[in-house]
């Protein structure tokens, strides 16, 4: 069976990758963002399975998702995440992705959990989806709008306005103002105080 896993962080890329192709009925190709991994499809597909990463570049939410399902032409498509709640699971499962995966899985359940949504079956782990947990929202992240969580993740990780404009499919000029509202909430002196102001509050 052919997989794509689409991820922009090479570690995570390999380390799925290394899970998978230890099976000797499984092929993996790789993709860093949304838009490669449509060309991939186009090119190589179908694939029995493309897993997508919920917040790599060109995602822009879950409009990434309905992109992949449309260039796969049926075949099914899942999420994956290293910090998405359970809100954003069962939305992705809305919009018609196969599954949604935690990046925690262990190398047995993620290959228990692609050979079940090759099969035509929806997987999510039933633990993340029904226990009885109170959702942790960061006290920081309580007066911050999504795309401002999203702005701020990028100045976290040193990305220029250009460079987070572009992920986030923004114009640069409202980048630059939610960098601004972003400061003025955050009580920041500047981009790099509010990364620092959101990384020692365990937000990022």
């Amino acid at each position: 069976m052919k997989i794509l896993i689409a991820d922009d962080h090479e570690l995570v890329r390999d380390t799925l990758a290394m899970f998978l192709e230890n099976e000797a009925d499984m092929s993996v190709d790789a993709s860093p963002d949304l838009g490669d991994a449509c060309n991939q499809i186009a090119k190589n597909g179908p694939y029995d399975l493309v897993l997508l990463d919920y917040a790599m570049p060109g995602m822009d939410g879950l409009t990434g998702l309905t992109k992949a399902i449309d260039a796969s032409a049926g075949k099914p498509v899942a999420v994956m995440s290293g910090s998405a709640p359970r809100a954003i699971a069962q939305e992705a499962l809305d919009a018609g992705a196969i599954g949604f995966l935690p990046k925690t899985m262990g190398a047995k359940s993620l290959v228990n959990a692609v050979r079940f949504m090759v099969a035509g079956e929806t997987y999510v782990p039933v633990k993340f989806m029904t226990e009885e947990v109170v959702e942790d929202v960061n006290p920081l992240a309580k007066g911050l709008s999504s795309r401002e969580l999203e702005v701020l993740g990028g100045l976290c990780r040193g990305l220029a306005n250009k460079e987070i404009a572009r992920e986030l499919d923004l114009q640069e000029v409202t980048v630059k103002l939610h960098v601004k509202t972003l400061s003025r909430k955050l009580e920041a002196k500047n981009r790099t105080h509010a990364a620092m102001i959101a990384k020692e509050a365990g937000l990022f």
